[in-house]
């Protein structure tokens, strides 16, 4: 049963890290199929390090973007995962989809609509950062690698962003609208106009 958290700050437990590596391994593995094709070669060995490293940093930054908020508002927050629904996504990255509800942060304490549209938009808040970051870092032509991971942050991140921003029952984004019309907007907006701009670049 999830409780209050008791220690002010950030906490996490052994249990969460498990379940936080455990939905990154596998998440990043559904999308090094998509990207690449599975197979047994150091392509696709190249293009799973690849996804450790950016879908990876989406996933993780994502849910501890909800994490700390939540910490902050002093609740109990630990990240669970969804096993079968990290089974459904390997699954469906053969079929070149991956459906990305790896788990979630679990929260208990005092929240209301107001603090739980502000906990909800941390999550593609945070991913639509990186997706800007990665996207400045890609621009500026830095080198074969650093264009290949800068380019997969760009568009992992800001796929997240968008697919999170759905505004259905279990997402972020229905959360957010409740919350706050005007700042759902801006993001929803924002991450459309990223989106539009996965066009513009290539594959170094």
């Amino acid at each position: 049963m999830l409780k209050k958290a008791l220690k002010p700050g950030f906490n996490i437990s052994e249990r969460e890290i498990k379940d936080l590596s455990r939905a990154w391994i596998i998440l990043s593995l559904a999308f090094a199929i998509v990207f690449q094709g599975f197979s047994l070669s150091i392509d696709f060995l190249l293009a799973w390090v690849v996804s450790l490293l950016t879908v990876g940093t989406a996933f993780i930054f994502h849910e501890l973007g909800h994490k700390i908020v939540a910490q902050k508002y002093g609740c109990f927050a630990e990240f669970r995962s969804f096993d079968k629904m990290l089974g459904f996504a390997l699954l469906m990255s053969f079929f070149g989809f991956v459906f990305a509800a790896p788990g979630a942060v679990m929260i208990s304490g005092p929240v209301g609509i107001k603090r739980n549209g502000k906990i909800s938009a941390w999550g593609p808040g945070t991913n639509i950062i990186l997706a800007i970051i990665f996207l400045y870092i890609n621009s500026m032509s830095i080198g074969n690698a650093v264009g290949v991971i800068s380019y997969y942050g760009f568009v992992v991140n800001s796929w997240l962003a968008l697919f999170n921003l759905l505004p259905f029952p279990m997402f972020d984004g229905k959360k957010i609208l409740k919350w706050n019309k005007t700042v759902y907007g801006l993001m929803i907006f924002v991450s459309f106009v990223l989106m539009g701009l996965q066009g513009t670049l290539s594959v170094p």
